[in-house]
């Protein structure tokens, strides 16, 4: 089962695509630009439509979501943790 998908490697988040998505499980991504799956474990319960972070991300770093930047960290997010407003602003304010 696919859980999450993103663009390219360099993704720093994959999007949810499926309900129930809970601490514990393990994922499988589907990186869609090489046609080829990842797996990472979940820490946190992620909403479908939600990113879980792909590696450990520290404050101010840049958050890249299907190639393009859509933010920056202001709280740390480990790997397999849920990535949204929370801990991710966008840079325009």
């Amino acid at each position: 089962m696919i859980h999450c998908v993103l663009h390219d490697p360099a993704d720093a988040v994959a999007v949810v695509v499926v309900e129930g998505v809970t601490a514990g499980t393990t994922l499988t991504g589907l990186i869609l630009d090489e046609d080829r799956t990842i797996t990472l474990p979940c820490v946190q319960d992620i909403p479908i439509g939600h990113k879980v972070a792909l590696r450990d991300l520290a404050v101010g770093d840049t958050v890249i979501k299907y190639g393009i930047d859509i933010g920056r960290v202001v709280q740390p997010i480990a790997r397999g943790q849920h990535a949204h407003v929370h801990n991710i602003r966008t840079k325009r304010w």
